[in-house]
Formats: structure tokens, C-alpha cells, sequence
């Protein structure tokens, strides 16, 4: 059975609404499963190049690094090299033409959303996605209710692991970090929400690489699954 993990061990087991008055998420990996989709354009890509299909496995790893991340491992690329930025403009015009046919919510979030909204708690997106791609994604996979607050990389100066996209969307939700939750999969997340001041949960169930601990983050809470947010946060 999936464990909740409490660290250090002087937090509760268990956050109450009087704790806290929003919740903010990274997307992918830990809001939605969109791995299927970037599986898709991946390997349309290398067919199109003639070069052998991924498993979803490898891809699912890759994730949370973005095209860059992608590019790098699958075509075995540095940035410089001139072949790079070409390659990954075909992968992300790939990814836009399928970019929400398999993605979905986590099993659990659908859920812990609801009740966000029964309780009238807010919630936002905070992620290293580019808005244009988000934007889409939440387009043709509507939410509900709506998140109060999306900050993307084009509406700050520095991203993730920086905290300034945290702070951004505690202040337009008008609640003081130290009174947010925020949510995610990978350590520039932890990272970003531990030096706005919010108190963190890391997504143990994410595109987590097989040689990371997620336990290691320094995070307030870790989950397994999903569904386990709903039992901590409400």
C-alpha cells in the first residue's frame, strides 16, 4: 500500500484547511499525466528520421526536463550543436498537434479539485511550460473548477527552481505564501516552493528519473499516489 511521508517528522501527518487557503500544482507530472502525448511526438519524430520507436517508460522519465530534456537523451545532443534547435522545433510542432489526446488528470486529482472548490480554496499552476502549450492543454482538457491562477515561464523573469513563479501566483491569488501548498514532481519544484515559503509536497508518483529520491528534496510531505493528496491536504 502507497505511503504518505511527513519531514521532517515535527509536521503534522495530516495538513487542515486552517492551515493553509490555496494550492498551487506543477502540470506535468503531477496535475496531469501528459507523458502519452510527449510518448506520441517523440516517436513520430524518430519514424520520421528512421530511427527506432521508445518505449514509454524512457520517455516517461523525461518528462519534467521538457524538448530540451528530450532532445538531449533521444538524439543524443548538446545545445550548441546545430542540428538541436531544428530538431526540437519538429518535436514541439508534433507535441502541439496531440498535445491533449491521451494527457489526463491523475487519478485522485479530479477529486481533490472538487472539494478545493466545495471548500472555496483556490488553486493555480505553476510551471516551466510555455503558456502557448499550457494554454492549449487546459483548452481541450478543461479543469474544474477553473485554476485561479496559471504562471507560466513567460510571465517571470527567472523560472524554477526560482521562487519568483511561486510568489508570483500566491500574490495574484492574494494569499500569503506561508498560507499555500505547492505541489510537485521534480526537486526545482521543491526548491521553488521552499524558498517562496510555502509549505511543499513532493509528487513521488511523477516523471521522477530512477536514480533520484524524491525524499532526498527536502520537502514537508512526499506522496505516492494522487489520491493521497486529498487524505493530507483535506
Amino acid at each position: 500500500m502507497p505511503t504518505l511521508t511527513s519531514h521532517p517528522m515535527k509536521h503534522p501527518t495530516r495538513l487542515t484547511p486552517a492551515r493553509f487557503q490555496a494550492v498551487l500544482f506543477d502540470l506535468d507530472g503531477t496535475l496531469l499525466d501528459t507523458a502519452p502525448d510527449f510518448l506520441t511526438a517523440t516517436n513520430r519524430l524518430l519514424a520520421q528520421k528512421g530511427m527506432p520507436l521508445l518505449p514509454a517508460e524512457s520517455i516517461r522519465r523525461l518528462v519534467s526536463h521538457g524538448s530540451v530534456g528530450i532532445i538531449k537523451k533521444v538524439f543524443d545532443l548538446d545545445e550548441q550543436h546545430p542540428s538541436f534547435e531544428p530538431i526540437r522545433q519538429e518535436l514541439l510542432a508534433l507535441y502541439m498537434d496531440n498535445l491533449a489526446d491521451q494527457t489526463h488528470p491523475f487519478k485522485g486529482i479530479t477529486e481533490l479539485l472538487s472539494a478545493l472548490g466545495q471548500r472555496q480554496i483556490p488553486w493555480g499552476i505553476v510551471t516551466n511550460k510555455p503558456e502557448s502549450y499550457t494554454l492549449a492543454i487546459l483548452q481541450q482538457l478543461p479543469l474544474s473548477p477553473a485554476p485561479a491562477t496559471i504562471i507560466c515561464p513567460d510571465h517571470v523573469v527567472k523560472t524554477k527552481p526560482d521562487p519568483e513563479s511561486v510568489v508570483l501566483a500566491c500574490k495574484q491569488l492574494g494569499v500569503s505564501p506561508d498560507k499555500t501548498v505547492y505541489i510537485g514532481d521534480h526537486q526545482r519544484d521543491i526548491e521553488a516552493g521552499l524558498r517562496a515559503g510555502t509549505t511543499t509536497i513532493a509528487a513521488a508518483y511523477g516523471y521522477i528519473d530512477k536514480n533520484e529520491d524524491p525524499a532526498l528534496w527536502g520537502a514537508h510531505y512526499t506522496v505516492n499516489c494522487a489520491t493521497q493528496l486529498l487524505e493530507l491536504i483535506l
